[in-house]
């Protein structure tokens, strides 16, 4: 049975991957690299710096540690810049998380920087619904390695049990993902994972392994997440 739920960040709570795109691409464009959009997508998982590293190499350039925060400074300060005024949290998500909180214990997981999150989950009210939250701060490596996952599962479970919960097992902890390197790291971790449809399509989401895909997560209640994703669930038989 679901205990716990560990959340993507980008493309699950907040609908800003084009945004992203966007920052990335005008303050690389200054430096002589072009971010097209496959380049963009192909990077899905990546932390800022990474990305960063990443598109210089794609581009046959080399780049230094300094300038490599410089430049995911800049990007931060534009993407901040474009959502301020208005917060591009996807619909109904606001309830949904409120609506999990009610009955699960939730957290973050997401290769994006904690100073983003917080901006996001304070200006969108929903900051106290999450018990823990990890981010490019604390997970060495980028998905799809399961490191963060394991982090977010650990403190999750730490919280529950200085709560007097018994402790969990892994196959109770859900995590819901938008890309496929998310949804194959959760997996790896040996974490169930509930897709979502917002970046990319079911079927690449289910072939990363996701043990369900939702077009929307307004749809799903915390009865139908339990009954989805029980212990022993063969995701290779599920649809939706």
């Amino acid at each position: 049975m679901i205990k716990a739920i560990l959340f993507d960040f980008n493309g699950v709570i907040i609908n800003d991957e084009a945004i992203q795109m966007k920052a990335y691409q005008e303050v690389l464009k200054n430096e002589g690299v072009d971010l097209t959009e496959t380049d963009y997508y192909a990077a899905l998982g990546m932390n800022d710096r990474t990305l960063v590293i990443w598109a210089f190499k794609n581009a046959g350039k080399t780049i230094e540690n300094g300038k490599i925060e410089q430049l995911v400074d800049a990007k931060t300060a534009k993407w901040k810049e474009i959502i301020e005024d208005d917060l591009p949290l996807f619909e109904g998500i606001g309830g949904f998380i409120e609506k999990m909180s009610r009955e699960f214990t939730l957290g973050i997981v997401s290769m994006a920087e904690r100073r983003a999150i917080d901006f996001v989950l304070e200006k969108g009210g929903i900051a106290k619904y999450f018990s823990t939250i990890v981010s490019a701060d604390n997970a060495t490596k980028c998905k799809p390695d399961p490191e963060c996952f394991r982090i977010g599962f650990r403190q999750l479970d730490a919280i529950r049990t200085s709560q007097g919960h018994l402790p969990m097992t892994h196959g109770e902890c859900l995590v819901i993902e938008d890309s496929p390197p998310g949804i194959v790291g959760a997996r790896n971790a040996n974490l169930p994972a509930l897709g979502v449809t917002n970046t990319v399509s079911a079927a690449e989401l289910r072939a990363a392994g996701a043990g369900a895909v939702a077009s929307d997560l307004r749809d799903w209640m915390p009865e139908s997440i339990r009954r989805v994703f029980c212990l022993g669930y063969l995701a290779a038989d599920l649809r939706r």
